[in-house]
C-alpha cells in the first residue's frame, strides 16, 4: 500500500524519528491545499451539525470516547474519506499504533500521513512538529488506547503550548481520548454512541454517531439549541 508512514518511535531513537518526520514534511507536504473558511467541514452531518458546521480551525477539539464501541475508529476512517473527497491531507498521530488501514483503498490513503507511535509522549511531540509545519488542514491525535498511567505523564502545560501553536495555523486539531484530559481544548465533545455488529455492517453507519457538546468556548458559532450538553443523533450523512 502507498501509505506515507513513520515507523514506530522508540525512546532511544526519538530524535532521529523526529528528523525523519521533519524531512518527510519538507519533501512531500510543502504545497498541501488548505480548505477555506474558519471551519473544516467533514461532510458528515451527524458530526458537523452539533458543532456549528465543522471542526474549528486554529483550535484544539477534544473528542472523548468513554466506550470501546462508540465508533471512534470508524470516525477516523470517515475523516480520511472526507480528506480524499475534498482533496486535502490529513495527519493521523496514532498513539498506540492501532490504526487499521486495510479497509481503505490505496488512492484514499494517499491523502494520509500516518505517524505510528507506541507512547503518548512520543505522539504529543509529533503533534507539536505537525502544528509548527502548518500544512495540514486536519491533525488527529488518537490517544484512546494509551494507558491512564502514561497519559498522566503529559504535563498540562503541554496542551496550552499546543493550543498556542494551533492558533497560529489554519489547522483543525482533534484529540481523541478515553476520558477528559485536554485542559486547553476550546471545544469538548463526548461520543456517546454504542455500536453493535449490525450497525457496523450498514453502509451509512457513520450517521448513527451520537455527539454531545460538553463544553465550548466557541459559543457564537454553535446554535443555542446545541450548546452545553445538547445531543445530535442525525440520520443524515454523505456517502463517499
Amino acid at each position: 500500500m502507498n501509505i506515507f508512514s513513520i515507523m514506530p518511535f522508540s525512546s532511544m531513537a526519538m530524535s532521529g524519528k523526529i528528523i525523519d518526520l521533519r524531512n518527510l514534511l519538507a519533501i512531500r507536504f510543502t504545497e498541501a491545499p488548505m480548505p477555506m473558511g474558519t471551519r473544516l467541514v467533514t461532510g458528515f452531518a451527524s458530526f458537523d451539525q452539533p458543532i456549528g458546521g465543522g471542526l474549528p480551525k486554529g483550535a484544539i477539539t477534544e473528542l472523548i470516547s468513554p466506550r470501546g464501541n462508540a465508533g471512534s475508529a470508524s470516525l477516523i476512517h470517515a475523516f480520511i474519506h472526507g480528506a480524499y473527497r475534498d482533496q486535502y491531507f490529513v495527519a493521523l498521530i496514532d498513539g498506540r499504533d492501532s490504526f487499521d488501514p486495510c479497509a481503505l483503498g490505496n488512492s484514499i490513503l494517499r491523502q494520509l500521513l500516518w505517524v505510528r507511535c507506541t507512547k503518548a509522549l512520543e505522539a504529543v511531540k509529533a503533534v507539536d512538529l505537525l502544528l509548527r509545519d502548518g500544512n495540514f488542514p486536519l491533525v488527529i491525535l488518537d490517544l484512546i488506547l494509551n494507558s491512564p498511567a502514561e497519559l498522566g505523564k503529559i504535563p498540562q502545560t503541554t496542551w496550552y503550548r499546543l493550543q498556542r501553536l494551533a492558533e497560529s495555523v489554519p489547522t483543525a486539531c482533534l484529540v481523541l481520548t478515553r476520558y477528559e484530559m485536554v485542559t486547553s481544548a476550546q471545544l469538548k465533545l463526548v461520543l456517546e454512541s454504542s455500536w453493535n455488529l449490525e450497525i457496523l455492517e450498514k453502509q451509512n453507519a457513520i450517521s448513527q454517531l451520537r455527539i454531545v457538546v460538553k463544553r465550548s468556548h466557541l459559543k457564537s458559532d454553535i446554535p443555542p439549541s446545541l450548546r452545553y450538553g445538547a445531543v445530535s443523533n442525525s440520520q443524515q450523512s454523505v456517502v463517499c
